[in-house]
């Protein structure tokens, strides 16, 4: 690499562009309780049961990333870290991130879950740490990421903000190389602020808080995982429908207002810039997909806005006239952040991983920072 160029010239689409782009995001995380209650009788899963639900859903799940839930959701707490630590070592090869949601800093659970981990951190990905910060401040990331360090553990932890204290210091928990994304738990949030949220418009409703989360995960080159959704909906989106005016077609025949309003939350947040979002039933993962991965015509799209460029050698400097609009810099920036979001998203083509990395080779370092703050360079 030289002191004013990347240099991505010996890397291909198979290589591992993880220094550069700062690797895969968390996409849509689908809670999974390991240890369910079934309402239908009115006790939880047995062991049995629990494992053959996990070889069933877990294994094939096409969320981005499968949160097994130690804290709120998990009553059988022990009960459900001897089922991850038997199980998790079993998964087949997968392409999606597994994460596990542990208790608040420095409580007896806590322990436990770090007894637990110590076991299984070769097949885990993430730690999501509940309530972070809320008591000891920045220094239970500090902790955690020096235990991780102890055991040799190759983890990142996931704060989840739940607490106006949180978000005071949510700079200071970004501070440490351990954080790559930070979760907005917009429902112990709104508690904490005595503040009435609907299921409907809970993004209206908190949307000063999410931008100045938003804002300071920015600066701090950090990615935001929005809210999970509490409505729930029967039906679930075809794997066919990529494009948006394929799921805009099946929620005029098929969806109901509860998928309409997930579906409008998650374009909401990908506006936004939002590495990933979080869902509590499979039904919602596809919706959610769909609204945050460019569509295959989005990356065409940018694909030739970006080749134009290059063509008239403005990518750096300069305006080009591309079907009727004015197009300068900041607008070729942001056909590559749409493009490398993709590839974050693990919906990138090789041809297409291929061009971006020749965009990228043409651009100065402080250029690349300016439009992709995610990677280590």
């Amino acid at each position: 690499m030289t002191s004013s160029h990347i240099d991505l010239s010996k890397l291909t689409a198979n290589d591992d562009l993880t220094p550069v782009l700062g690797g895969y995001w968390p996409g849509i995380q689908i809670y999974y309780p390991p240890i369910k209650f079934n309402p239908l009788d009115g006790t939880y899963e047995s062991m049995e049961q629990a494992k053959l639900r996990l070889q069933k859903h877990a294994y094939k799940t096409k969320a981005h990333t499968v949160l097994f839930d130690l804290e709120d959701g998990c009553r059988q707490k022990a009960m459900s870290r001897e089922l991850l630590i038997q199980e998790l070592p079993k998964f087949p090869e997968r392409n999606f991130q597994i994460a596990v949601r542990i208790n608040p800093f420095r409580t007896d659970e806590y322990e436990e879950d770090l007894k637990m981990l110590k076991q299984i951190h070769k097949y885990i990905d993430v730690i999501v740490l509940a309530k972070a910060g809320e008591v000891y401040g920045d220094a239970e990331i500090r902790d955690l990421s020096s235990w991780l360090v102890s055991i040799n553990a190759n983890l990142t932890i996931q704060p989840i903000i739940e607490h106006p204290k949180s978000l005071q210091i949510a700079s200071d928990l970004m501070d440490y190389s351990t954080v790559k994304h930070v979760v907005f738990g917009i429902h112990d949030f709104s508690k904490a602020m005595a503040y009435k949220i609907t299921p409907e418009g809970w993004i209206d409703e908190l949307k000063t808080f999410f931008n100045i989360l938003t804002m300071e995960a920015r600066i701090k080159g950090a990615g935001v995982i929005g809210g999970v959704e509490v409505l729930l909906t029967p039906n679930s989106l075809p794997d066919s429908c990529l494009e948006k005016k394929d799921i805009r077609r099946w929620l005029d025949l098929h969806g109901d207002d509860a998928s309409r309003h997930v579906y409008a939350h998650a374009k909401k947040e990908c506006a936004m810039g939002l590495t990933g979002k979080q869902v509590i039933t499979p039904n919602h993962i596809n919706v959610c997909k769909v609204a945050f991965t460019p569509s295959p015509k989005e990356i065409e799209h940018d694909v030739a806005v970006l080749k134009a460029a290059i063509e008239a050698d403005a990518l750096l400097s300069g305006a080009i006239r591309y079907n009727g609009e004015m197009l300068d810099p900041p607008m070729f920036g942001k056909a590559l952040q749409n493009i490398l979001r993709a590839y974050a998203l693990r919906s990138l083509s090789p041809e297409h991983q291929e061009f971006a990395l020749t965009v990228l080779n043409k651009m100065p370092i402080h250029t690349f920072r300016e439009n992709w703050p995610y990677g280590q360079i």
